[in-house]
């Protein structure tokens, strides 16, 4: 699957339905048939909804992981909790469990934004607030992530 990209502004209805944006659904139709899955994110208070051939692949490299010791059981069981699979209905919606709003604190107003190969849903204050945090460090961040030098030592 292509990279997803695009950040957008969002309403969830009173019964927790999420009209996903156009933009998104023209970016994933090849893999709409197919379902998501939807869980909580490791380090935000956020969502992660996965298209299931993400998932799937996903799932191969935590299938690779030792049971028998006891972190990689922490590990499993922490990224798995609240895990769901999700299908849009035919207006486009897809529907948040209630323990999956209750974990993002989701409201009325989301935020639907692209993370590579996944789509992140947040409660828009809680975004705001994240990307706030992050522009403090956003510098020193970006150069220990990607500011690797060459091999000459010229970067």
């Amino acid at each position: 699957m292509n990279t997803l990209i695009g950040t957008y502004e969002c309403k969830v209805d009173a019964k927790g339905r999420l009209m996903l944006p156009v933009a998104f659904k023209k970016q994933l139709v090849a893999v709409m048939g197919n379902g998501f899955v939807l869980k909580r994110a490791v380090f935000q208070p956020c969502l992660e909804l996965y298209p299931m051939a993400e998932w799937e692949s996903m799932m191969e490299n935590v299938n690779k992981l030792n049971r028998f010791k006891k972190k990689n059981n922490d590990f499993i069981r922490r990224f798995t909790a609240g895990v769901k699979p999700i299908e849009l209905d035919v207006s486009g919606r897809l529907l948040i469990p209630k323990d999956l709003v209750g974990f993002s604190g989701i409201s009325k107003e989301v935020v639907v934004t692209s993370a590579v190969n996944i789509l992140e849903i947040w409660d828009k204050d809680k975004y705001e607030q994240a990307i706030d945090d992050a522009a403090n460090d956003f510098a020193d961040l970006a150069e220990d992530v990607m500011g690797q030098d060459d091999a000459d030592g010229v970067s």
